[in-house]
């Protein structure tokens, strides 16, 4: 009884890990797609807002035209503010991507539907299709 035991604790283990590869597997196919310049572009272009979540000091040194400035730690507190439709195309852009990730994040948790996370500016601006 106690090798049965054992190797039902084992095979659950296993589908536990097996679950969490598979989890961190979609998440990270799901940021990689979140971070596509052409896809970016093609929102911008479209007529999407473009918001720069970098600091005011990094936006004054350069920014794609037309872009908001709001730094990501405030993005869902000033589109609120700002009665912004949660139905709203919005492109999010910083250095990296990773300050826009959790932007982007922040607000598809309150509901916003229509966000994507562009990645890094010099990224952004390397792409010579827009």
């Amino acid at each position: 009884m106690t090798v049965q035991h054992i190797q039902l604790s084992y095979v659950q283990k296993l589908t536990l890990v097996f679950l969490c590869c598979l989890t961190l597997m979609f998440t990270a196919t799901t940021n990689a797609q979140d971070m596509s310049p052409n896809i970016a572009w093609e929102k911008i272009n479209a007529g999407a807002m473009i918001l720069d979540v970098r600091t005011e000091q990094e936006f004054a040194a350069g920014h794609i035209e037309g872009a908001i400035n709001i730094p990501f730690e405030v993005v869902l507190a000033q589109l609120t503010k700002q009665n912004i439709s949660k139905e709203t195309q919005i492109v999010l852009y910083c250095r990296s991507g990773r300050r826009s990730g959790i932007a982007n994040s922040a607000l598809v948790d309150a509901g916003f539907t229509q966000t994507y996370n562009g990645g890094g500016l010099q990224m952004l601006e390397a792409q010579t299709s827009h």
